[in-house]
């Protein structure tokens, strides 16, 4: 009795995935882009979480997010990995300290959902706008889809906050931190000698 074999992979996926396959199979087209896709992740992420600093919380995590992207292309960015860690969780930790805190944290995740919801809505222009009708409010749903996005995404980092890192003391991760740090002078002072 003979088994039924079915066609060969590159057979069965056509000429484009053949292709990705041909690719693929030699891996340093695809380690490169790998490389690049996560460097480009990377660097956007460090530059919205730079932009974002001002805000509650959110600006912090997302540089923390970014550094621990760029840690696996960079060593600089392996480096500081603790130290970017320490202080985005202080900080998230430190904007759910008080119930004050909390609640203008809240009024702003409310204004982005609601400012989204308006923005999405097109309302006409008012009376005091100088410049053309079509600069108000410009890109319709899209633009407002990334505010109320952006308040979601606040309000998850503000429970998570909340949650995980509310009255957490963070005076063991900058005594380890600091061991950490003074071990690794010592075995650059070694290695230069």
């Amino acid at each position: 009795m003979s088994e039924r074999r079915s066609p060969p992979l590159p057979a069965r996926l056509g000429r484009i995935g053949r292709a990705v396959v041909g690719v693929a199979s030699y891996g340093v087209p695809v380690k490169a882009a790998k490389q690049i896709g996560l460097k480009v992740l990377g660097w956007v992420l460090l530059v919205v979480g730079i932009a974002a600093i001002p805000l509650p919380g959110p600006g912090a995590m997302i540089i923390l997010a970014s550094m621990f992207v760029l840690a696996t292309q960079y060593e600089w960015a392996d480096r500081r990995l603790d130290r970017v860690k320490l202080w985005a969780l202080e900080g998230a930790a430190d904007s759910v300290k008080t119930w004050p805190r909390i609640f203008v944290s809240l009024l702003g995740v409310v204004w982005l959902v609601g400012f989204g919801t308006y923005w999405g809505t097109q309302p006409p222009s008012p009376g005091w706008w100088p410049l053309p009708e079509s600069l108000w409010l410009p890109g319709g749903w899209w633009t407002a889809g990334t505010l109320i996005a952006s308040g979601f995404v606040a309000l998850g980092l503000l429970v998570y906050s909340f949650v995980k890192l509310r009255g957490k003391d963070f005076s063991q991760h900058k005594r380890r931190l600091k061991q950490r740090e003074q071990q690794v002078a010592r075995e650059s002072e070694r290695a230069d000698s």
